[in-house]
C-alpha cells in the first residue's frame, strides 16, 4: 500500500475528503522526522514507539581502491512495534 492508497482508504471510511487527509498524514509524519531528528522519541500507545538508534564508530573498507575508511558514530531511525501491535498481525496471518 502506497501513501496515495492510504489517503484514498481513509477518505472513503471517514468521509474526509482527500485533500485534508493528505495533509494531516504529511504534517504526522513530518513531526515524526522532526522530533527524531532532535532526539526526541515518539511513543504511540497500541501502536508502536519510532526511536532512534546509536551505531558507534567503526572502520569500513572501499574494497575498490582496497582503502581502510573510518564510519564515525551516527543515529539512525527505528520503529518497535507495541505488543498488541505484533500479536494482531500474527493472529491475522493465520
Amino acid at each position: 500500500m502506497r501513501k496515495s492508497d492510504l489517503v484514498n482508504s481513509i477518505s472513503e471510511k471517514t468521509g474526509i475528503p482527500k485533500v485534508d487527509v493528505l495533509v494531516t498524514i504529511e504534517s504526522f509524519l513530518k513531526e515524526i522526522k522532526g522530533n527524531l531528528s532532535k532526539g526526541e522519541n515518539i511513543y504511540i500507545r497500541g501502536f508502536g514507539s519510532f526511536i532512534t538508534k546509536k551505531r558507534a564508530a567503526k572502520i569500513g573498507r572501499n574494497i575498490k581502491k582496497n582503502v581502510a575508511v573510518e564510519i564515525p558514530e551516527h543515529y539512525i531511525p527505528a520503529f518497535k512495534p507495541a505488543k498488541e501491535f505484533v500479536s494482531e498481525v500474527k493472529q491475522s496471518q493465520k
